[in-house]
């Protein structure tokens, strides 16, 4: 049963991840966490409880999704038992331990319930959790090699270090004070083998309970599904993210049913559509090293970005070439540039763009343009003057 459980659990957090892999947007929503609480130990009943502690460092996929790591500790308390307990051979009871010394590390992933149904962000957050565990501690306590006598289980202290293993799940409910700020209470069961070694009844599967009260920073604020499709749509290319961010409220207030399933897509499209109306924004074409040949992908781009064009009136272009200064000489790269504009320029034309709207340059190889990556600089820029 905890190899089926710690399957899953890791398998959640994969998939979690793939889905990471295919989002468009790129916020950071990293959050930490600092909290408090108590602890205890259930073999047969719950036993006395211990202080609890625990940091954690997460981050938000979606607003939806997330995944976060939390290491805890510091204290668990075997409470002596007569019927369970193994028998300490030093002297004559059921072995028991009080603030036994133990850390854990968590690894969760988390579904918020709460923003599943809500327009943006929800104010309070329901949220569930599940992921492998593993514990570190002293053994503590291992079988005697005194014969069992009248069924109770001796056994001898011991201290060597032993790592363990397990899967725990949890509920959360949380206040968001702001956008960056939440203060979260959470219920956390898991299972292990006893950090008591042989001296509890339930030395190979344990179960252990904590709540703590958690204050959760998240960095730069959390994004929610309006600042989302904001962001990716600033980073289409078609809007600042300040005139999106405004689209993309006017969108939620006509359209609420819609924003609530498919709010980036939609949001996108209602960006799109609007802009077509409007000066179009600039747009970008890159090529591979020493190349001038547009791709089908360019050629798609530069029809969508040419439907803009014709909607813009008395409107004219300029269609400038670059090529990067790293690689080639100058005369070389003048050339390219060159002849990057005009298959862009000659295409644009083949699309029905006048050649009176369009104004060609070529700038030959030059310094970064983009996040200071030569690469980025294989390009040809459209944009109205």
């Amino acid at each position: 049963m905890k190899l089926k459980a710690l399957a899953l659990s890791i398998a959640l957090a994969a998939g979690i991840f793939a889905a990471n892999a295919q989002t468009a947007y790129k916020g950071n929503d990293v959050f930490l966490g600092i909290g408090g609480g108590i602890i205890s130990t259930y073999n047969g009943g719950f036993n006395s409880p211990a202080f609890y502690g625990n940091i954690m460092l997460g981050k938000y996929i979606t607003p939806v999704w997330g995944v976060r790591g939390v290491i805890g500790g510091p204290f668990q308390t075997l409470d002596p038992k007569v019927k369970g307990n193994g028998f300490d051979m030093t002297a004559d009871n059921a072995r028991g331990y009080k603030n036994q010394l133990f850390g854990e590390l968590n690894l969760d992933g988390m579904i918020n319930f709460s923003n599943i149904f809500a327009t943006d962000l929800a104010k309070f957050d329901v949220y569930g959790f599940v992921g492998p565990t593993m514990n570190l501690s002293k053994e503590n306590t291992v079988l005697s090699n005194t014969a069992q006598f009248q069924n109770v289980l001796p056994v001898v202290e011991s201290n060597d270090l032993k790592v363990r293993f397990g899967a725990s799940a949890g509920l959360g409910l949380g206040y968001n004070f702001t956008d960056a700020f939440e203060l979260a209470l959470e219920g956390r069961y898991g299972i292990t083998p006893s950090i008591f070694g042989d001296a509890s009844q339930f030395r190979k599967a344990e179960g252990t309970g904590r709540v703590t009260l958690n204050a959760i920073w998240t960095i730069g604020g959390k994004h929610g599904k309006f600042a989302r499709a904001a962001a990716a749509a600033a980073a289409a290319g078609y809007l600042s993210k300040e005139a999106a961010e405004a689209l993309a409220r006017e969108y939620a207030e006509k359209h609420p049913k819609t924003v609530e399933k498919i709010v980036e897509k939609e949001v996108i499209k209602y960006v799109d559509k609007y802009i077509n109306n409007e000066i179009p924004a600039s747009t970008a074409v890159f090529f591979d090293i020493n190349k001038a040949t547009l791709t089908e992908k360019d050629k798609a781009r530069l029809k969508l970005y040419a439907e803009s064009m014709q909607n813009a009136k008395d409107v004219t272009f300029s269609v400038a070439g670059y090529a990067d200064k790293a690689t080639g000489t100058p005369k070389i790269n003048q050339s390219l540039s060159e002849r990057r504009a005009k298959a862009v320029y000659d295409y644009l034309i083949s699309l029905g763009i006048p050649a009176s709207k369009m104004e060609t340059s070529a700038n030959g190889g030059v310094d970064p343009i983009f996040f200071n990556n030569d690469v980025l600089s294989r390009t040809v820029i459209i944009k109205a003057k």
